[in-house]
C-alpha cells in the first residue's frame, strides 16, 4: 500500500509538479501616434480593441514555452491614441502529469499565471505614453482552451466529411 502525504512514497512515480521556470518579455510595442495632439484632448472614453491569443511549444520532455499575445489600442484611426503589442511568455515544468492533462495545464494554468505580469506591463506603458492605466479586464483562459479544441474539431470534422 503506498503512502501518501507530505514526503511520502508515490507507487505512480513521483507527485505531480507543475513550475514556472522564468518568465519574460519576448517582444512589446507602444505607439502612441498623434502625441502631443491626442494628450491634450479632453473627448469621452475612447473605444478600446484587444485581441488575446496563447500559443505553446513543446521544449523538452517536461518543459513547455507559453506565449501570451495581447494586442490593443484605443481610438481608431486617423483618432487613434494608442496601440500596443505584448508578447510574453514564460517557461513551464510539468513533472508526472498523465499526458492527457499536460495541453490544458499548459493552455489554461500557464497564461493564468503569467497574465497578471502582462496586464500590469500594459497598464504601465499605457500610463507612460500619457494616458490613464489600462487594466485588461481578467481573461477566461478556460473558456479560450474550450473554444479552441472546439474549433478544431469543427476543422477536423469538414476535412474528412
Amino acid at each position: 500500500m503506498a503512502e501518501s502525504g507530505n514526503g511520502a512514497a508515490n507507487t505512480q512515480g513521483g507527485q505531480p509538479r507543475f513550475s514556472v521556470l522564468t518568465q519574460y518579455v519576448k517582444d512589446f510595442s507602444f505607439e502612441n501616434p498623434n502625441a502631443p495632439r491626442s494628450l491634450m484632448q479632453t473627448a469621452s472614453a475612447p473605444k478600446i480593441a484587444m485581441q488575446i491569443n496563447v500559443n505553446a511549444t513543446t521544449l523538452s520532455a517536461t518543459d513547455h514555452e507559453v506565449i501570451l499575445t495581447i494586442e490593443g489600442g484605443a481610438g481608431e484611426g486617423a483618432d487613434a491614441l494608442f496601440k500596443f503589442e505584448l508578447q510574453y511568455h514564460g517557461i513551464l515544468r510539468l513533472e508526472n502529469i498523465p499526458a492527457e492533462q499536460v495541453q490544458p495545464l499548459v493552455m489554461i494554468e500557464g497564461p493564468r499565471l503569467l497574465f497578471p505580469f502582462a496586464r500590469q506591463i500594459i497598464a504601465e506603458a499605457v500610463r507612460s505614453g500619457g494616458f490613464p492605466p489600462l487594466y485588461v479586464d481578467p481573461i477566461d483562459f478556460h473558456g479560450l482552451y474550450l473554444q479552441r479544441v472546439a474549433a478544431a474539431q469543427a476543422a477536423q470534422g469538414h476535412v474528412t466529411a
